[in-house]
């Protein structure tokens, strides 16, 4: 019995030794700036639940940007809520002394500053469980705090041109566009603002012009009346005034509180809500109960936020070389703690991050000085979905451990599932989800991607673009996301078995219905579907047979009917075992004698720079190490000369994580330097534009899979420790892996010095490859 308590708490000790460590590492990677910021463009970010904030102090005044997730307008633009300015009389912030940290161990940002026997803290924070904003200032002496509320849409803004690349009109000429203004003004304890599409949106125009009138009463629509806003205000605060300006270039309106009198501490919060209804006055009033609710809970607010974050560090982190901070490999582990910060703070969003920003996008000049826009600017949309993009800022969930923070992803496909049914009904008339490339929040093709002048005969059901057309397979590495779930967690996935099911429906059906068009054959000669025309990405064009779309089928087919018996009636797993058969086999190719994976069995022509000869390798896992045929993938990476040629570390581009699969430790490690390196802006993980926009979240996310996969790698129950991973390089992780396993893991001067895997039934499974 003695030996059974000591051994308890010799394990006890080193849980306590472990999360001390982790609270050191963590706190490491906080970012500290002695110096106050030029403007927007070197923000911080911080937010929680479903809130991001662009937090910066400037010529002694704090500013915020306010964002949430879901605030699309009539044309499908992802507005923000406005900006806030703080500023303190007398200015402790017109001193020398400045420090702005972003907390990352409580999701907070403190900025501190004195001058002239006068100091400050003000504490930004962002409740993680009700949608309120956080201001709290500590004094040393008393000080005025005004607290105000800036707002650019205070009229209707006509936009064209580049300007309408926020929105999903994009391209679109010689049609009225425009912001609707918001509705900003006092109320007896603050200043309310709100947003609120009425009439007619992008929704309306473009189920009309895709031929979808027929069922537009079936069709969901997320941007009718959708009402969004919120309320500033603080105990003993009292409307200050209103005034005007400019900032980076962009006209606004401010509406200012003023504390009564001078106090050494003063707070003021913002109370946001969403919701769609015709009604203001019901928004109005829901917005109250929000507030009420949040009141209530108040006292332990801080509590549970910190908990959450303190959890969510706790669950997983990758820290590198911490005895060398601030060098290159340092700033890998370091800025990938700081993306999965970005990533946290749209843990319970209604829509999910968006790749091409997220929550924390910015005045656009200071991005790019050609664009002088608003704030509410991104390229590739608001409300769109570029899915290509956005899968590889939702992989790297899995062995984060961060499964709820996916569930806004999944969701969303989930919405739109019976309006990407409906058009395969009414286009060819035959069942399965049909979603296409560059897809709108309410699962139809965006109007400009499905082409505006298009010739009467072609199909309807196909967007009339060069990159786009034909490309229908994204959207089943979100089904193997699904599935993956419940292989990594155990947890019940059956609301998600209808979606995939009607996915892998969709491509059965498809290619059968467009063969019986074309000849009086369904299948070929070896009783295969045809996947003619098809596509590889949005690169290899007209596809016979693409590679991708193959490897997508087969991998999802097979983990599908890996499912327990309770997923799938006998019918169903007959079914699908049916269609596993019919799916073609991959093709190949030669350079130089060397047996390579092709693309597809042919195409017409090459359009983009992306890879897909390697997605077999990833993320379909058909190879790998200790897999068969490794060497076919190794030649495809050495030999093939467009993969050579399309090499990069740029953006979404996951030539980073094709080396860690293959187990090329060295390239490996030179891209994903390259990826998660500091960005040359002031937040470090503020990477871009790349192809997209800034912050670039599949840069981000494409670093941290590549990372991931340097560490650790899994076969089925087989895991793979540090398989692609330079011995230069010392680490401390913690991650998971299929079948509710976690492993943590310590290398020190090349060697493993610490293991802990969880469930212990497990270690029998882990192979140590960096001997």
């Amino acid at each position: 019995m003695r030996r059974i308590s000591h051994l308890i708490y010799f394990i006890l000790l080193l849980c306590c030794y472990a999360a001390q460590a982790q609270t050191t590492e963590l706190r490491q990677n906080h970012v500290i700036w002695t110096s106050q910021s030029q403007n927007s463009g070197e923000s911080m970010p911080c937010g929680g639940g479903d809130i991001g904030l662009n937090v910066w102090v400037e010529k002694g005044e704090l500013f915020f940007y306010i964002s949430r997730s879901g605030t699309f307008d009539e044309n499908n633009t992802m507005l923000k809520l406005g900006r806030v300015r703080v500023k303190l009389s007398p200015n402790p912030f017109e001193g020398k002394d400045f420090k702005q940290e972003l907390s990352l161990q409580t999701g907070a940002v403190h900025i501190e500053g004195s001058n002239t026997g006068l100091k400050a803290d003000i504490k930004i924070w962002v409740d993680v469980f009700n949608p309120v904003i956080h201001v709290e200032v500590k004094a040393s002496k008393p000080v005025i705090v005004q607290a105000a509320y800036e707002n650019w849409r205070f009229k209707d803004r006509f936009t064209s041109g580049k300007e309408n690349n926020q929105s999903s009109w994009k391209w679109a000429k010689n049609l009225d566009i425009r912001t609707a203004k918001d509705q900003v003004n006092f109320t007896s304890n603050g200043i309310q603002f709100y947003h609120q599409n009425t009439g007619k949106t992008i929704f309306d125009t473009t189920v009309v012009h895709e031929g979808m009138a027929a069922v537009k009463s079936q069709l969901y629509n997320p941007l009718s009346y959708l009402t969004f806003g919120g309320r500033m205000q603080g105990n003993g605060m009292l409307p200050g005034g209103t005034y005007e300006g400019t900032y980076a270039g962009t006209p606004f309106k401010g509406l200012s509180l003023k504390s009564q009198s001078a106090t050494k501490t003063q707070s003021f919060e913002v109370y946001l809500h969403t919701e769609q209804t015709p009604s203001v006055s019901t928004w109005q009033a829901s917005l109250q109960k929000t507030i009420s609710k949040a009141v209530q809970s108040s006292h332990k607010a801080l509590a549970t936020t910190q908990n959450w974050w303190k959890q969510y560090w706790n669950r997983s982190f990758i820290h590198i070389n911490t005895d060398s901070v601030q060098t290159e490999a340092w700033q890998v582990g370091r800025n990938y703690q700081l993306f999965r910060y970005m990533l946290g703070c749209n843990a319970f969003g209604q829509f999910p991050s968006k790749s091409n920003g997220g929550l924390f996008t910015y005045d656009p000049n200071f991005i790019d000085t050609a664009i002088k826009l608003t704030p509410d600017f991104r390229l590739w949309g608001g409300g769109l979905i570029t899915a290509q993009n956005q899968r590889l800022v939702y992989f790297p969930m899995l062995k984060n451990g961060d499964w709820d923070l996916m569930k806004p992803q999944f969701d969303f496909y989930l919405r739109i599932l019976k309006n990407a049914e409906l058009r395969s009904q009414t286009y060819w008339g035959h069942p399965g989800a049909s979603f296409t490339e560059q897809l709108e929040n309410f699962g139809l093709p965006n109007i400009s991607e499905y082409g505006w002048k298009r010739p009467a005969s072609f199909d309807k059901g196909v967007e009339y673009n060069a990159w786009l057309e034909y490309e229908w397979d994204t959207v089943l590495e979100f089904c193997y996301m699904m599935l993956e779930t419940e292989r990594y967690t155990g947890r019940n996935i059956k609301p998600y078995i209808p979606f995939i099911e009607s996915c892998l429906t969709f491509f059965d059906e498809h290619y059968q219905y467009i063969a019986r068009n074309r000849g009086s054959k369904v299948f070929d000669a070896a009783g295969h579907l045809v996947l003619y025309p098809g596509s590889a990405g949005e690169t290899f064009k007209m596809t016979y047979n693409s590679t991708s779309t193959i490897a997508a089928l087969k991998t999802v087919l097979t983990r599908l009917l890996e499912l327990p018996d309770e997923y799938l009636s006998t019918e169903k797993r007959t079914a699908w075992e049916t269609m596993l058969k019919r799916i073609p086999p991959i093709s190949f190719r030669e350079f130089n004698g060397h047996k390579t994976i092709a693309p597809a069995q042919s195409w017409e022509r090459v359009n983009n720079v992306e890879t897909m000869q390697l997605y077999p390798v990833y993320p379909w896992g058909i190879y790998g190490i200790g897999k068969p045929d490794l060497d076919v993938a190794l030649n495809t990476w050495k030999y093939d000369t467009l993969a050579v040629k399309f090499r990069s570390g740029i953006g979404w581009k996951q030539d980073n994580i094709f080396a860690a699969r293959l187990g090329l430790t060295d390239e490996a490690t030179k891209l994903t330097l390259v990826k998660l390196k500091d960005s040359g802006r002031r937040f470090p993980a503020f990477w871009g534009p790349g192809f997209d926009w800034t912050p670039d979240h599949n840069w981000g996310g494409s670093g941290m899979i590549g990372l991931q996969e340097m560490l650790l790698q899994t076969d089925d129950r087989k895991i793979y420790l540090l398989p692609a991973w330079p011995k230069k390089w010392d680490v401390h992780f913690k991650l998971h892996a299929p079948y509710e396993t976690t492993i943590e893991v310590k290398v020190k001067h090349g060697k493993l010095t610490y293991l802990n895997v969880w469930p212990e039934s497990r270690r029998a499974d882990v192979v140590n490859m960096l001997k």
